[in-house]
């Protein structure tokens, strides 16, 4: 027997012992994905929908031949499960798998490649035969975990049932959700509750949900993971008996929801009505130091006016106001949030609508001390005083820019006189190594040349 016709007669056993004992994992339970246990995992739980896995595997034809190994290229493959960006029977078999599980996977046509295949390795209408594992056998769940919905691992998200339809709650819809939260293992607050998104602290409820709803769909149920950042932050929430800084941990089903209108569809007037609310709105929460809040009903009237073209001479003298406000105001939320950059960026806007605005010169010139850029701040101060000369605070500020100034210039003489002298002290050094290798040779020479006579 050649060895091709040995794979295939091992493959064809495999792939039938597999068909006779596999259980079926499809939902619909088709036996279109067939699965035996090697070796349980060593860990109680499963992937979710959107966590990110990492697997290692072996793939073949029924007939026993490999199409495909992800240790034959030394890394693992890595995907989102349940977000269709691998065969559908990856996307079933994975879930079912436990950290540390061994297993093997019997793959339809219609949950693999389907009538179309995949050339050149997989025909037309192949069942397919996968070894799977987590522990360094052929095809492995390496590990797995949660989605950073905004990539800055302050919103982690694993869903447990996957919603209905493709459409997400927008900024300001309604919707209706049913909550728990969990801190260190506690359960603080569990209710069914109505609001618009972006003004959840009117209900106790933090922002990182705010966030997290606008990635959801109708009917789907998730855990999210929030860093204090977009939990209750520095202050907790003493009502649930939350210190400062806790991480915090909620289910949410998003039960229903009624999306905002698009800026499109609202008409000018509508619009203007709509600032006059969400300023008063911002501020409330600016005062009550919840910046994050404040950034989304200041910036609603940023995404309504800024690009609003073809009005009158008084729409058009309460637009710029209003964005005047909104961007002087998001630039003080963006200097307590820390975020500098962006502040120096709502400043520039306010000053392209009003030049000699002096809370925006202001602003900036806060945010740009803060970022360290000295020259600038200090220009920015005198361009304060230049508009009212009685701005102590100013004043003040241009004082505290000469004095970080100087201290900048003397660190950088420290550090560029340190440097310096260290290369003067190796220069030293490599040239007296030098000079007594001149030496030694010199007296090798020397020495050399005294006992040729006797030698003669």
């Amino acid at each position: 027997m050649t060895t091709d016709e040995a794979t295939k007669s091992e493959g064809e056993v495999q792939a039938a012992a597999l068909a006779e004992r596999g259980e079926d994992i499809t939902p619909s339970k088709d036996r279109g994905v067939l699965k035996i246990i090697k070796r349980p995992g060593n860990e109680d739980e499963s992937p979710m929908i959107g966590d990110k896995v990492y697997v290692h595997y072996k793939g073949k034809l029924a007939s026993g031949k490999k199409f495909d190994s992800s240790r034959h290229r030394n890394e693992p493959f890595i995907f989102s499960l349940g977000k269709g960006q691998v065969i559908k029977a990856w996307d079933i078999g994975v879930a079912t798998m436990k950290k540390g599980e061994i297993c093997y996977l019997l793959c339809k046509p219609e949950y693999a490649y389907g009538s179309a295949g995949s050339a050149p390795k997989i025909p037309s209408n192949a069942t397919l035969f996968f070894e799977a594992s987590n522990a360094g056998e052929p095809v492995e769940l390496l590990d797995f975990k949660g989605e950073d919905l905004f990539e800055d691992g302050g919103i982690i998200r694993r869903i447990k049932r996957k919603g209905e339809g493709y459409s997400n709650p927008n900024e300001g819809a309604t919707v209706e959700i049913h909550l728990e939260g969990f801190c260190g293992g506690r359960r603080f607050d569990c209710k069914d509750v109505k609001f618009v998104v972006g003004e959840g602290e009117d209900h106790d409820i933090p922002i990182g949900i705010d966030k997290a709803l606008e990635k959801m769909q109708r009917g789907e149920h998730c855990i999210l993971y929030l860093s204090p950042r977009y939990g209750f932050g520095e202050a907790g929430k003493p009502k649930y008996g939350i210190q400062g800084n806790a991480e915090l941990v909620y289910e949410v089903t998003l039960k229903s929801f009624e999306k905002a209108k698009e800026s499109w569809e609202m008409d000018t007037k509508e619009k203007l009505e709509q600032a006059a609310v969400v300023k008063e709105k911002g501020t409330m929460y600016f005062k009550e130091g919840k910046y994050l809040q404040a950034v989304i009903q200041y910036g609603k009237i940023v995404s309504w006016l800024e690009m609003e073209y073809g009005l009158s001479e008084k729409e058009s003298k309460a637009s710029d106001s209003f964005l005047l406000a909104a961007f002087l105001n998001l630039a003080m939320c963006y200097l307590k949030l820390r975020e500098y950059a962006k502040a120096v960026e709502c400043c520039d806007k306010a000053l392209g609508l009003d030049q000699d605005n002096e809370k925006g010169l202001y602003r900036r010139g806060e945010a740009r001390l803060l970022m360290n850029e000295f020259e600038l701040a200090k220009c920015d101060f005198q361009k304060v005083l230049e508009v009212n000369p009685q701005n102590k605070a100013a004043k003040s500020q241009i004082s505290v820019c000469q004095k970080k100034t100087k201290e900048h210039n003397e660190r950088d003489r420290r550090i560029y006189a340190n440097m310096f002298t260290k290369f003067a002290e190796r220069d030293a050094k490599e040239a007296a190594s030098k000079t007594g290798m001149e030496k030694t040779a010199e007296k090798a020479a020397c020495g050399k040349g005294a006992e040729t006579p006797g030698a003669e």
